[in-house]
């Protein structure tokens, strides 16, 4: 159901089953090209890139499809009103004349997100707490009851989105982010966001067609999102069934059951012969890494090392290096320009031709240290940090350490041949 104000009312105009309608596909900054094409593939339409998000049409097999497998989502939106509204009464009273009880049971719990920009509404949390009392008091007034606020793990998360006088509502369909994969067992300190990792992955243009390796891996999200990709894993498997979209009143549990099965039918289905390799010099992270690599099944894909990255080099043959060294910010580093240099003089030494080297730091100063000049650089946020994806290309290099006795230990099995 969606609802338009005309002539000063909300009215509400049904929509048929398999009817396309618009979603609204929220992904971090510079992922939007990559998100479409993954929208694309799950038979959205009428794609529009937006900053931060992805406009779209398609039907609840869209939806369904695109919170299960793209994995540079973070969360698939249902505009489901639009309206004009110039003072924070009038913002009441077309929320209000919205039939909430079409949408969900006094029973359920609901949780409001808003954003607002402009002169009329300056606040977001007073914003929506008119929407929230627009809802309690048409339940109370029908019912004699309202549905609850649940701020953790509410049936229906709505987004209040203001723009000047511009009021949209959004249902989200996922619940908690997709950037919650659901495999997470072991957290190291600053961990990657699963998002950021599976975006960083696509812009280096990994396609399980060449070796991987990480040589700073920490908990192993990097890892597990480039064996996901080889082993035709979708984004959510590991979530499982833990989406908001299970809670609407048209969820179709049959659809839903298909499209997943479709979609699991595809895991193991490739040709990937390669290896996949990890290493970090923190033995408690490796071990949370070993943790999330037993829980996901693919330790036996993965072969993690425990050692100085200026020890360990690439497995032989085309080898893709993604990274995220520490920044300073969260792990403190006594001299990060002198890290950033012996990296650099390890991509130089270890590494060779066949190699194509990507990290990602918000360190501008340090990253000069390095001594390369990158082929490529694209700007991106991790959290609130701006920062850089930086590509290197390697056209000399010694491996003559990479089989020395003692420099690295493996911790895990034999890769998969």
């Amino acid at each position: 159901m969606i609802v338009q104000k005309k002539n000063n009312t909300v009215q509400p105009v049904e929509r048929k089953t398999g009817e396309s309608f618009l979603m609204v596909v929220k992904t971090m900054f510079g992922f939007e090209a990559l998100l479409a094409e993954e929208l694309r593939a799950c038979g959205a339409t009428d794609i529009e890139l937006r900053t931060r998000a992805v406009a779209c049409k398609g039907t609840m097999e869209v939806l369904y499809r695109a919170n299960y497998t793209c994995r540079t989502a973070l969360a698939v939106l249902r505009p489901f009103a639009s309206f004009t509204a110039h003072s924070t009464d009038e913002l009441y009273d077309a929320v209000y004349q919205i039939a909430w009880e079409k949408l969900m049971d006094v029973d359920c719990t609901f949780m409001i997100d808003s954003t607002v920009s402009g002169d009329i509404f300056t606040h977001s949390y007073y914003a929506a707490l008119k929407m929230k009392d627009a809802i309690a008091d048409r339940f109370r007034n029908k019912f004699g009851r309202r549905p609850s606020i649940d701020t953790e793990n509410a049936h229906y998360k709505y987004n209040l989105h203001i723009e000047g006088d511009q009021v949209t509502l959004l249902m989200n369909s996922s619940g908690e982010s997709l950037h919650k994969r659901g495999y997470r067992q072991g957290v190291g300190v600053a961990p990657l966001n699963e998002v950021l990792a599976a975006g960083m992955l696509q812009l280096a243009g990994w396609k399980a067609d060449r070796n991987f390796m990480d040589p700073m891996c920490g908990s192993g999200t990097l890892l597990i999102e480039a064996a996901m990709v080889a082993n035709n894993i979708p984004a959510q498997y590991y979530r499982g069934d833990n989406f908001a979209f299970r809670r609407w009143k048209e969820f179709n549990r049959t659809e839903w059951l298909r499209i997943k099965a479709e979609e699991d039918s595809k895991i193991g289905r490739s040709d990937f012969d390669f290896e996949i390799w990890g290493n970090d010099i923190d033995r408690n992270v490796l071990e949370q890494a070993e943790t999330n690599l037993q829980y996901t099944k693919l330790h036996k894909d993965i072969l993690l090392y425990e050692g100085s990255f200026e020890e360990q080099a690439p497995p032989e043959g085309p080898t893709l290096i993604v990274t995220n060294p520490p920044y300073g910010e969260r792990i403190k580093i006594n001299d990060l320009n002198s890290m950033y240099s012996r990296l650099g003089d390890t991509f130089k030494r270890l590494y060779g031709a066949e190699c194509e080297v990507w990290l990602i730091s918000s360190d501008m100063n340090a990253i000069k240290h390095i001594g390369l000049k990158p082929s490529k650089k694209i700007e991106l946020y991790n959290g609130a940090l701006e920062c850089r994806l930086l590509k290197y290309e390697l056209y000399e290099g010694s491996r003559k350490a990479s089989k020395q006795p003692g420099s690295s230990t493996a911790k895990g099995k034999t890769p998969k041949q």
